[in-house]
């Protein structure tokens, strides 16, 4: 029998501490995206620094202890939890005789790992390339392509040729991309124009967005303690008893410094959050950099034009914590944040009401009298989703209890001609 297990990755990761606030990196962070990449960390080296070498990113001496650091561990790869340049990448590479990548072709290699849907593939395939277009660096082969009888001349050096391609390629994903786009958006149009309310869960990597999805919804999406364990968005439509029907979207995890390319190419995919009628915002409450995880979500949603939506904050694993299931409302009685346990599904009830408690406000609650002639409406109001109880009385007339959106009953009525209104008992 032949082993077919692959070995992991050798890395050596690198964390630089500079005093300016915008170069800053979590050392943990890295290990946790090493982890999930599916790489061994064999050590790590670290130092501080006043400002970035331009060469080497770091002095010449730590570069140095890179290059030994390689050397002991037989390392396969140096893993920098910084950005770097393209000159700089080489220059290490030359120097420790190791390849050498940073934190956004780290990031980049997760999403590549865990797309699954056929439009994931094509948003992270669309970000490394145009990743690597900016990257393209003169190599010792770039030597003019070599021309037959009739194509005499300079030609194309072999850096033209690749940027060319590239070129050639990302214009075709765009494409692909566009029309799925149309088809993701066709699907969107369809859920407004039936009026069922979106809530989106949005949040840092890894604060529990996927344990919460399948508790709301009985799904089994994959959920694990690991850095962007959910790539592709899912959607799945739920009834709440005493609302209706409404449908949440899970979707990619932020970080930290999320490459841009990569934003911009989950753009479609992220357009669920952007119209959604409610954002839950998951935070793990047991981060200590939580404040700061909340400040980069919200730097995301000011990315894709989605911070201005109504949110409702979700504080999970209040387990590890120690704190007890609670909403805090604002001065309005209005619910602002809930706090949870989505493992374990403590605090669930208190997060269904204060969701109910957000969108009611754009809900009406009613009842009904329908007379025998008018019966026909009553499989539209349950095709609609929107009755909670109905009896019959002596006459045959049909008494509901409806709950439905200010922007459907308007609808109801116009197609009715009215006659829904003269039905109303109370409001």
């Amino acid at each position: 029998m032949f082993d077919l297990h692959q070995p992991a990755e050798q890395a050596i990761l690198v964390h630089i501490t500079f005093p300016q606030e915008h170069a800053r990196e979590d050392l943990d962070e890295l290990r946790m995206l090493v982890s999930s990449a599916g790489v061994h960390a064999a050590t790590v080296v670290t130092g501080p620094r006043q400002t970035i070498d331009a060469r080497l990113f770091v002095g010449s001496g730590k570069a140095q202890e890179i290059a030994a650091a390689v050397q002991q561990y037989s390392a396969d790869v140096i893993i920098f939890n910084h950005s770097l340049s393209p000159a700089q990448t080489r220059n290490l590479e030359r120097l420790c005789q190791c390849k050498v990548i940073d934190r956004t072709t780290l990031i980049l290699d997760i999403f590549a790992q865990r797309a699954r849907s056929f439009e994931g593939k094509l948003q992270v395939e669309l970000a490394q390339l145009k990743h690597l277009a900016s990257r393209l660096i003169r190599g010792f082969d770039n030597e003019r392509q070599k021309g037959g009888i009739g194509l005499r001349g300079p030609g194309e050096t072999a850096l033209e040729t690749d940027r060319r391609l590239l070129r050639d390629r990302i214009s075709a994903l765009m494409q692909r991309l566009d029309k799925v786009s149309r088809q993701r958006e066709t699907g969107r149009k369809a859920r407004q124009r039936a009026e069922v309310p979106v809530v989106s869960l949005v949040g840092y990597t890894n604060a529990g967005k996927s344990t919460l999805f399948n508790k709301l919804t009985q799904a089994d999406v994959y959920a694990a303690d690991q850095l962007f364990a959910t790539l592709d968005p899912t959607l799945r439509q739920v009834r709440f008893p005493d609302f209706g029907a409404l449908i949440f979207a899970d979707t990619v995890g932020f970080i930290r410094h999320l490459p841009h390319d990569l934003v911009a190419a989950f753009k479609s995919t992220l357009q669920e959050t952007r119209e959604a009628d409610l954002q839950l915002h998951v935070i793990d409450v047991s981060d200590p950099r939580l404040e700061d995880n909340i400040a980069q979500v919200q730097h995301v949603l000011h990315e894709i034009d989605a911070d201005g939506l109504p949110q409702l904050r979700v504080y999970n694993k209040i387990d590890r914590a120690e704190q007890d299931p609670r909403i805090e409302y604002d001065e309005y009685d209005v619910p602002q944040a809930v706090y949870i346990s989505a493992q374990n599904g403590v605090g669930l009830d208190l997060l269904s009401r204060a969701i109910v408690a957000r969108l009611s406000d754009r809900y009406l609650s009613m009842q009904l009298r329908l007379p025998p002639d008018a019966l026909n409406w009553r499989a539209k109001l349950h095709e609609a989703g929107c009755v909670r109880q109905e009896l019959f009385d002596e006459n045959g007339n049909c008494l509901l209890h409806i709950q439905l959106s200010l922007a459907l009953w308007e609808r109801l009525n116009k197609q009715s001609q009215a006659l829904l209104q003269s039905c109303v008992l109370t409001t």
